[in-house]
C-alpha cells in the first residue's frame, strides 16, 4: 500500500516544498508607488538585506505629472490629476501584483509633501482608497529629512555617517547619534540654498536685464556670490560639530547625479557611487570652460541627455557650486568616504522596509 502511493506522496512533499519556497522569497519583494512633485514612480525590489542595503531593482517605471507646478498655480489637483493619477496607480498595482506576487502587507503608496498643500488631497487620498483598497501616505514635509536618511543610508552605517541631499529648493539631510540604552536621536541638516534657489539668487544680481542671459556675466555673478554660499555652509558645519567625527558621507540629489552621470560617463551598477573632491573641481572646470564636451556626449548618451534636457548650464553650475562648497566646508574631509546614493528614486522604500524590519533600530 505504501508503495503504491509513494509517488503521489512524493509529488505532494515537493509540490509543498516548492510553495513553502515561493511564499518565503515572496516575504523579501517589496513595491512602492509614489506619487512625487513632478512625477508618478514605481518601484518593486527585491531585498536580501536590509541592514546593509543589500536589494535588487527588479521593477522601476516612471511617468511625469508637473503636480507641483498645478499645487502651486490654484492650491490643489486638477481633476485630470486625479483622474490619471487614480487610473495609472490601478494599472500599476495590477501589473506589479500579477508580475511579482507582492505580499499585499509589502505594497505602499505615498505622495510627496507637496500635496500636503492642496486643498482637494483628500479626493485623491479617497478615490485611491476606493479603488484599490490600500491607503495613500503623504508624506510629512518634517519628517522628510530623516525619511531620507533612513532610506539613503545603509541601516548599519546610521551611527557612522551623514548624508546630504542637493535638491532644487534646499540642501537638506541630517544625521544619527547614539544615545544610551540604545537609544538613537535623529539631528537634521538644512541648507537654504538648492539648484534653482541658488540660480535666482545669483540671476537677481544682475542689473543690467539684457545681461540675464548671458554666460559670461552668469558665471561672473555667480563667482561674486560663492562667498555668502560659503558662509551659509560653514554655519551648517560649525553647528554640527560630530560630523567631524562620521567615517562616511552619502549624497544624493540631482547634483550629485549630474556630475556622476556626465563626469564618470559609464554605467556604475552598485547602489553606492565613490566619489572625491578632486573629481567634483575638475568637472566644475568642465562645465564652466568647456561645455560642448557634455553636450556632444549627450547625442550618444542617453543618461546624458536626459541631464541635460533637465538642467541648463546655469543650474548645473549651480548644483555644483553647492556641491563643490559643501564638500569643502566638511570638517576632515581627507578621512572621509564620500559616496553617491544612486538609486535616489528609492530611498522613501527603503526607508519604510526598514522601519517595518526588526533588524533595524529606526526609533528616532
Amino acid at each position: 500500500m505504501l508503495k503504491k502511493n509513494k509517488y503521489p506522496i512524493l509529488f505532494f512533499i515537493l509540490l509543498n516544498l516548492f510553495f513553502s519556497i515561493n511564499s518565503f522569497a515572496q516575504k523579501n519583494i517589496f513595491a512602492g508607488i509614489e506619487i512625487g512633485r513632478r512625477a508618478i514612480k514605481v518601484s518593486v525590489l527585491d531585498v536580501s538585506n536590509i541592514r546593509k542595503a543589500d536589494y535588487k531593482i527588479l521593477y522601476f517605471w516612471t511617468e511625469r505629472i508637473p503636480f507641483a507646478d498645478h499645487i502651486a498655480a490654484t492650491g490643489e489637483l486638477t481633476q485630470d490629476d486625479i483622474n490619471k493619477t487614480s487610473i495609472t496607480v490601478v494599472d500599476q498595482l495590477k501589473k506589479i501584483r500579477e508580475e511579482h506576487k507582492i505580499l499585499e502587507e509589502n505594497i505602499f503608496i505615498v505622495a510627496a509633501p507637496v500635496f500636503s498643500g492642496a486643498r482637494n488631497a483628500d479626493v485623491l487620498k479617497n478615490k485611491i482608497s476606493t479603488l484599490t483598497s490600500k491607503n495613500l501616505d503623504i508624506l510629512n514635509v518634517n519628517e522628510e529629512a530623516k525619511t531620507l536618511v533612513k532610506g539613503a543610508m545603509p541601516p548599519v552605517d546610521y551611527s557612522n555617517a551623514f548624508l546630504l541631499d542637493i535638491g532644487a529648493q534646499t540642501t537638506k539631510g541630517g544625521y544619527i547619534d547614539e544615545l544610551e540604552d540604545d537609544k538613537l536621536e535623529f539631528i537634521p541638516l538644512s541648507l537654504d540654498f538648492g539648484t534653482m534657489t541658488l540660480t535666482d539668487a545669483v540671476q537677481k544680481t544682475v542689473l543690467n536685464k539684457s545681461e540675464v542671459n548671458d554666460m559670461t556675466t552668469y558665471q561672473e555673478k555667480s563667482f561674486d556670490y560663492n562667498p555668502i554660499l560659503r558662509k551659509k555652509t560653514k554655519e551648517m558645519f560649525d553647528a554640527n560639530p560630530p560630523l567631524a567625527k562620521k567615517d562616511k558621507l552619502y549624497l544624493s540629489g540631482g547634483a550629485v547625479w549630474a556630475f556622476a552621470t556626465l563626469y564618470y560617463d559609464e554605467n556604475v551598477k552598485e547602489h553606492y557611487i565613490p566619489l572625491n573632491l578632486q573629481d567634483v573641481v575638475d568637472y566644475d572646470a568642465i562645465l564652466k570652460n568647456n561645455f560642448i564636451k557634455f553636450t556632444t556626449l549627450a547625442k550618444t548618451n542617453k543618461e546624458a541627455a536626459r541631464v541635460l534636457s533637465t538642467y541648463d548650464q546655469k543650474y548645473l553650475i549651480s548644483a555644483n557650486n553647492i556641491l563643490v562648497t559643501c564638500l569643502e566646508s566638511i570638517p576632515n574631509l581627507a578621512s572621509k568616504k564620500i559616496l553617491f546614493v544612486k538609486e535616489g528614486q528609492v530611498t522613501w522604500l527603503i526607508s519604510y522596509i526598514a522601519d517595518r524590519s526588526k533588524k533595524v533600530n529606526t526609533n528616532f
